[in-house]
């Protein structure tokens, strides 16, 4: 009994045992069971997440990372300068540094983070910010121009905290740059961003490619532009340049330089004289026809133009009283300042010879209107009394006595009529008229009369003269009748197309024309610069009527007397007569002049 008990005692033990072996082992067997799951759904998940990126969205991250670490990076050329004369630049380049965003080198979403940091360090709001980024993946650009000329402070950041900003560069940078401002703004012109159309009407042009718009920048603008480049760099994560690829890299070719035959000093003196008035002012070399200055009021800053601007900054600078019109091309009445091409005209006609005499009165009645003289009349006087005093009788009596026909072809033969426009070497419509019979019919639908030949022989009625024009006609009188060529590129002047022409009037009628501008300077109405600050000088008033308004002064001018260098033709808009706002307006021009240069050679 004993043993059997013991026995049975011993196989209860063992149960026990088992039991409590099994009950231990339950909670191990369960976390085994659970990590094994747990392991083999992560497994699973990274199985397929990487199947995704790799055959799913392969093409795509592979770009992604191609474009996160290879940048393609347009190198702009150096524009070539725009010089004066003497080598002085009117336009030159200055260094500054860009902000270039790269779209793709982030997501979207994180863009924004990138915007709000962004947006305090270089005060731009970052909902712009994120406009420019999401124009940029609309339309495929790889990289979007944010801020042009960015401060030191600012690049100093930028650089320091560059792993915080992921697709932010910044990047040198050459801009234009016009040392003068507004000086001869009209002449040099300036820039503007390419636009779509003109992208696609030149392969050769970048995307934000700055050309030129008006002036000497647009039409010297192949020239200038040069050729852009290209390099293919590497950057790390904080945007910093690690190397560039020498092999893929296409080397920008830098704008030639353009010189011009203005000269600073007297389009400074031209533009200071003429001030805040509105007209122009043009100087030429008498017998080269070289452009030595252009001045034209108001002006306008092409400094401003360097960069983008909206739209509404942009129509705001156009309504500024017409700061963009050049007025040296704009055509005016001439007023007295054209008896110097009657004067040509009656004696280049025949009828005339430089010793006849006219009876003057104090006015003429045609077609029962009277046409007065100034102030009574001068008696019997020849060309150049008539000149000196600005006689309108004297002019009236030769106008109708040759015709409007004769006026009008030695008027072109002067260099009037825009016929030599083209060759200037900037863009410009031509608005001057020598009027003709037809053209009274197709502007006003009505026959020509006797009172136009009159009034067209003192400058006044239909005919309109550009200063440039006058200050050619003037300068064809001075050299000894050579029609000159007014250019502005010096490379053309010794040219056969710049050679001035003669226009076959006679020396010795050239010459009283001539004597009686020194005439008008010595004794007659422009005395004014007669006073002995500067050698004697020739030239003509002019008063132009404008209907309802204030009479436009003029004033055209060589000098000096003997030996002729340089031709003058000025305008103040409504600046009454002659002898009142642009006479001074010359003088002053001719001081500097002549305190330059010597009176023997134009440098």
């Amino acid at each position: 009994m004993l043993r059997e008990f013991s026995f049975y005692f011993g196989l209860r033990k063992i149960e026990e045992d088992n039991l409590l072996s099994q009950k231990r082992q339950s909670p191990l067997r369960y976390r085994t069971i659970v990590m094994i799951l747990l392991t083999t759904t992560i497994v699973a998940l990274q199985v397929t997440r990487l199947a995704q990126l790799q055959l799913v969205q392969g093409k795509q991250n592979r770009e992604r990372a191609e474009n996160n670490r290879i940048r393609p990076i347009p190198v702009p050329s150096n524009r070539g300068l725009i010089l004066d004369r003497h080598g002085r630049a009117f336009a030159s380049n200055d260094l500054k540094h860009s902000i270039y965003l790269w779209p793709k080198e982030q997501p979207k979403k994180q863009w924004k983070i990138t915007a709000a940091k962004l947006s305090a360090v270089i005060n731009m709001p970052a909902d712009e910010i994120l406009e420019k980024v999401e124009e940029a993946i609309i339309s495929g650009e790889r990289n979007v121009h944010l801020s042009y000329q960015v401060s030191r402070d600012t690049f100093i950041t930028l650089q320091e905290r560059g792993e915080e900003f992921p697709g932010v560069e910044v990047r040198p940078e050459s801009i234009r740059y016009y040392p003068y401002g507004q000086l001869a703004s009209h002449v040099i012109g300036y820039l503007g961003e390419v636009t779509p159309a003109e992208l696609k009407a030149n392969p050769e042009y970048q995307l934000r490619m700055m050309v030129g718009r008006i002036g000497i920048e647009s039409s010297a603008n192949d020239v200038l532009a040069g050729k852009w480049g290209q390099q293919l760099i590497e950057v790390n994560a904080q945007n910093r340049e690690i190397r560039v690829f020498k092999e893929e890299e296409k080397e920008a070719k830098s704008g030639k330089a353009v010189k011009l035959t203005l000269d600073i000093d007297l389009q400074k003196s031209a533009e200071t004289a003429l001030g805040s008035r509105k007209g122009a002012v043009v100087i030429l070399n008498v017998n080269t026809g070289e452009v030595l200055a252009m001045a034209s009021y108001p002006r306008f800053n092409p400094n401003v133009f360097t960069k983008p601007m909206p739209e509404e900054k942009w129509q705001s600078l156009h309504s500024e009283e017409q700061s963009f019109l050049n007025r040296s091309l704009e055509g005016y009445p001439p007023g007295s300042t054209f008896k110097i091409i009657t004067a040509a005209a009656a004696m280049g006609s025949g009828k005339f010879s430089p010793y006849s005499i006219i009876q003057t009165s104090d006015s003429i009645y045609v077609g029962g209107i009277s046409f007065n003289e100034h102030s009574g009349g001068y008696g019997p006087i020849g060309f150049r009394t008539a000149l000196a005093y600005s006689s309108n009788t004297f002019f009236y009596i030769t106008g109708m006595s040759i015709g409007p026909k004769q006026i009008a072809q030695w008027a072109y033969k002067l260099g009037l009529g825009g016929k030599n426009l083209n060759l200037l070497g900037i863009p410009a419509a031509y608005n001057g008229l020598i009027p003709t019979e037809e053209d009274k019919r197709k502007i006003y639908n009505d026959a020509w009369y006797l009172g136009d030949t009159i009034t067209m022989a003192i400058g006044q009625g239909l005919v309109l003269v550009t200063p440039l024009e006058l200050a050619a006609a003037t300068a064809t009188i001075a050299n000894g009748g050579k029609q000159v060529k007014p250019h502005l590129f010096a490379n053309e002047t010794n040219s056969p197309e710049m050679k001035p022409i003669p226009i076959g009037l006679k020396p010795e009628y050239v010459n009283t024309i001539k004597e009686g501008m020194i005439d008008v300077v010595d004794y007659g109405t422009g005395q004014l610069l007669n006073d002995g600050t500067i050698p004697l000088t020739g030239g003509k008033t002019g008063t132009s009527e404008i209907m309802g308004q204030k009479s436009h002064s003029l004033y055209v001018g060589f000098g000096p007397a003997k030996g002729a260098k340089i031709a003058i033709a000025v305008i103040v808009e409504n600046g009454g007569y002659g002898s009142t706002s642009a006479a001074p307006v010359a003088k002053k021009v001719f001081q500097t002049y002549f305190n330059k240069y010597s009176q023997a050679k134009l440098n």
